[in-house]
């Protein structure tokens, strides 16, 4: 390991909350480290095509994407090293960032780690992302317009997830492993109630069909064991997603789930000079623009925060 490398800010991870923090750090002369991850960009380079992000118009593909918020933070100053960050050390000042092969110091932090959708775990399922198979209906439901669809969950997300296709899909089939719904009431009766929603109880999914697209599901239900095939076009899972944050545990507030916990309507966390934002810190919205917006915020909050302690 290289002796350690003083900075003023290190940001640790990418993606559409981190690459906008880096942008208004580096415009603010504070010239950030990034410690992007070796999957930089976050979840969205697994998204083909994104249409909800103002400014583009046709649309634009994940990736390309954030390849260009990675040139606007690199044409600013921000340094980016497309590693995993291996330790973070907030226990004292200056913190202490850790990746395979350099070592920082940093007077402030800026966590972007995001989060992680929680998959089924199939080959099949696996090999068809981007191709049917998604995490995010708000992302990803409108490229099925027309076509039948199918969400795996039983919470609040799956319902959500369900009641939002119903705008595009010709039938939501709603897979899940119980027979009664672990989302609150009032969305139970609403998915309940849409005559565009059907429910498969008892059932789990036990392949993904189709070669180049999803063209169906194959389900079995664990009651009695039948297998059969429902003829969709689009797979939403819908069992949760898990923050990237087991290197803070122990270090600043988490969650029960493991979000970072910040202050209302800032991006302060609980340890002073360490400020959150991105999927990392909210569980509600999870969308690129709103992970910017916080990206945003977190790095105004930082310059003024290292202003304040004289460090800026």
């Amino acid at each position: 390991m290289s002796e350690s490398e003083h900075r003023k800010i290190v940001i640790v991870g990418s993606g559409p909350a981190g690459y906008t923090a880096a942008i208004y750090a580096a415009r603010a002369e504070l010239a950030p480290m990034m410690v992007a991850g070796l999957q930089f960009g976050g979840q969205l380079m697994l998204t083909t095509e994104v249409e909800n992000y103002p400014g583009y118009p046709d649309g634009i593909t994940g990736p390309e994407m954030m390849e260009q918020f990675q040139k606007q933070a690199e044409r600013f100053g921000t340094e980016i090293l497309l590693e995993d960050a291996s330790e973070i050390d907030l226990s004292e000042r200056p913190f202490r960032i850790r990746s395979d092969s350099r070592s920082f110091t940093a007077d402030a932090v800026i966590l972007a780690t995001g989060a992680s959708a929680r998959w089924l775990g199939l080959e099949s399922e696996t090999r068809l992302q981007n191709r049917g198979v998604s995490a995010c209906a708000t992302c990803d439901g409108a490229l099925y317009r027309g076509k039948p669809m199918a969400v795996v969950g039983g919470g609040d997300t799956a319902m959500e997830e369900a009641l939002f296709l119903t705008r595009f899909a010709t039938r939501v089939f709603v897979i899940h492993r119980r027979d009664s719904l672990r989302a609150s009431k009032i969305m139970q009766e609403r998915a309940l109630a849409h005559e565009k929603i059907e429910f498969v109880w008892d059932t789990v999914v036990a392949e993904v069909l189709g070669d180049e697209f999803v063209t169906g599901v194959r389900v079995r239900n664990l009651v009695s064991g039948e297998e059969r095939e429902l003829p969709v076009e689009a797979l939403f899972i819908a069992i949760g997603h898990q923050p990237n944050t087991a290197l803070l545990k122990g270090q600043i507030e988490l969650d029960d789930v493991g979000y970072i916990e910040v202050d209302a309507g800032s991006s302060r966390t609980s340890k002073e000079g360490v400020f959150a934002c991105g999927d990392a810190m909210d569980p509600v919205y999870r969308q690129a623009v709103t992970a910017a917006g916080t990206g945003c915020m977190a790095a105004i909050d930082a310059e003024r925060w290292l202003a304040e302690q004289g460090l800026a």
